[in-house]
This record gives structure tokens, C-alpha cells and sequence, in this order.
């Protein structure tokens, strides 16, 4: 496993983590969470992602119970949890959104069902027009300076906001955002290589990308349609497919084809071939990996040990551009 900072903070995480998202609390059980968070750590994954809404709350629960049960020191690893959309089916207006009041009894509610003291790093799942941006900056602050988290961030948030985030900090002397969690793939780019590009530097930004197999399209199983019984193929799914697929339709089909086949000379899995692509981007903390069956985590965790010369890499952006 590498290891690589968080932006310009202190902490290192692994280029690799796993996170929760659709298959924790809904799309497999808990025996299963278990056997894959315990791979994951025994391959050296040292960040696990959730969030209060993934499975309504459910997730979380299930990725605590696992990490209890397999007795993991605290001072090991790091976990994660996400504020915005609530963990109610229907949210009441207090139950969601990055008011001081949700953001903080968010955290306490994560804390709980992760069964841990506190959150290595906190994300503002999503902007909050209802909410000022100085109120949510001074909620994580809060918490930060109670021991509750220790690094906050942004998700999906325009480079704008994140701005007028660290200005507020700098100003009141406040914790400003450490890390944005965008989705990054080799076909969904724009936003980490051209919005975000100047935050690097200036504010020092680091990314937990999410998707880098865009929902799996990128492994190539999707090709013949999404009929399978995979993540794309459940009926509940839709606005996934809507997400992995967007309003290309055929034409994504056709450069992951591209893809594939070129994955197939090379000699290797087309889904450690796109996960290593967002690896050579330095500007990525680590990608969050999914997974449903073991096996299939450790094919994707194959990726840094991917090596390909500079000509190889040309080609795969050529087919997928």
C-alpha cells in the first residue's frame, strides 16, 4: 500500500480506502461488511468512508459493529462521516442541511453509530444554500476544538464556496476545510483537474475522490446493458445509472469499450487499470473504493501495484478522452 498526505495537513492515508456507500445496510449483509473491511485492512487500507445518509444511518451502524468485532486500534485507522441529507427516509427541516443545530447532533448521531470517540474527518455532504457558510465554518470549528473531529471538509462543493470557507476561518482564527470529496474518473474530470486546480496550492487542498470506477462502468460488465444482478442493474438504481451513464449514453458506452479492449492488451483488469489512472494524479489523497465481494476488493486494491511507461498511459487517455 502507499500512503500520501491529506492535502498539506499532517495525516497520511492510505491512496486506497473503502467506503460504504450503496452496499453497507442494503446491498449486502453484515458477515460480508466484516470479511471486507478486514481485507481491506490487512492489504493496508487505513481510511473508511461513510456518511449519515448512506443507507439512511444504517451504513454507519454496520461499519462500527464490523470494526468493533474485528478489534482495529483506534490509533490505526481513520473513519469518516458526512453531514447534509440527513439519516431519515423523510427529514423533518432540523433533521438535514448545515445549520450549527444538524451539523453538531449529526456528528453526535455518527459518533454513535460508528461506535468511536471521534471522527478523523467530517464532510459537508453537499452545499447548503438555506445555511451561511460562516455558521456551518464555526459549527465544525466547534467541534473540532471539543475533540469531536479532527479534519473537516467539503463534498461536491464549487471551488467558490470552498474559498469564502478558508476566508471566513483565516479571518475569525477558525479550522478552514481540509479536504474536498469529489468524484474523480477517466470519464468525469473537469471539476478536480480544472475547477479545483488552483486550490492545491493556494489553500492546500486534499481529495478523497469518490467513484473512480464510475460505478462500475469502467470495469466493462455494463456493456451488454444493466440487466445483471451488479450495483447498476438493481431496479432501485436508477439514479445511479443516471449518474454513471449521464447524457452521453452510447458515446460512454463506446469509449469504456475502448477502454476495455485496451485494458486487454495491456495485460491488466480493466478496473485496476482506471483506479492506478486516478492514482498518478497527485493532487488525489485517496480513492475511495467500493465493493460487494472480496474478491472483487482485491482486484481493485491490485492498482498500485500497476506499472505502465508513459506511452501506455497516453493511450488510455487517447481511448477514453
Amino acid at each position: 500500500m502507499q500512503y500520501r498526505r491529506l492535502g498539506s495537513s499532517g495525516l497520511r492515508i492510505s491512496a486506497l480506502s473503502f467506503g460504504a456507500w450503496v452496499t453497507f445496510g442494503a446491498q449486502i449483509g453484515r458477515d460480508t461488511a466484516r470479511e471486507l473491511i478486514a481485507a481491506a485492512w490487512d492489504h493496508g487500507v487505513n481510511f473508511f468512508d461513510n456518511a449519515e445518509g448512506y443507507a439512511n444511518g444504517e451504513a454507519e451502524r454496520v461499519m462500527g459493529e464490523a470494526i468493533a468485532q474485528l478489534k482495529l486500534p483506534r490509533d490505526g485507522y481513520c473513519v469518516s462521516s458526512k453531514v447534509f441529507f440527513g439519516a431519515e427516509e423523510e427529514p423533518r427541516p432540523t433533521q438535514r442541511g448545515l445549520s450549527r443545530k444538524h451539523v453538531t447532533e449529526a456528528c453526535h448521531a455518527a459518533l454513535r453509530r460508528l461506535r468511536v470517540d471521534y471522527l478523523d474527518l467530517y464532510f459537508c455532504h453537499r452545499p447548503d444554500p438555506d445555511a451561511p457558510v460562516e455558521e456551518t465554518v464555526w459549527a465544525m470549528d466547534t467541534l473540532i476544538r471539543q475533540g469531536k473531529v479532527l479534519y473537516w471538509g467539503t463534498s461536491e462543493w464549487p471551488a467558490a464556496l470552498i474559498r469564502e470557507a478558508h476566508k471566513i476561518a483565516r479571518a475569525r482564527h477558525l479550522h478552514a476545510p481540509t479536504m474536498e470529496q469529489p468524484q474523480y474518473n477517466l470519464l468525469h474530470r473537469e471539476r478536480v483537474e480544472l475547477e479545483y486546480a488552483p486550490l492545491y496550492a493556494e489553500l492546500g487542498l486534499g481529495t478523497t475522490i469518490w467513484s473512480p470506477l464510475a460505478s462500475g462502468l469502467l470495469t466493462g460488465k455494463y456493456r451488454g446493458g444493466f440487466d445483471g444482478g451488479d450495483r447498476l442493474g438493481h431496479a432501485d438504481k436508477e439514479w445511479l445509472r443516471r449518474i454513471a451513464v449521464g447524457d452521453s449514453g452510447q458515446r460512454r458506452i463506446e469509449r469504456v469499450t475502448a477502454f476495455v479492449e485496451l485494458a486487454a492488451e495491456l495485460g491488466v483488469a480493466p478496473a485496476s487499470l482506471a483506479i492506478a489512472w486516478c492514482l498518478r494524479n497527485p493532487h488525489v489523497s485517496t480513492a475511495i473504493l467500493g465493493a460487494s465481494r472480496v474478491e472483487q476488493l482485491l482486484q481493485n486494491l491490485a492498482a498500485v501495484d500497476v506499472k505502465l511507461d508513459d506511452a501506455a498511459w497516453q493511450r488510455v487517455e487517447a481511448v477514453t478522452a
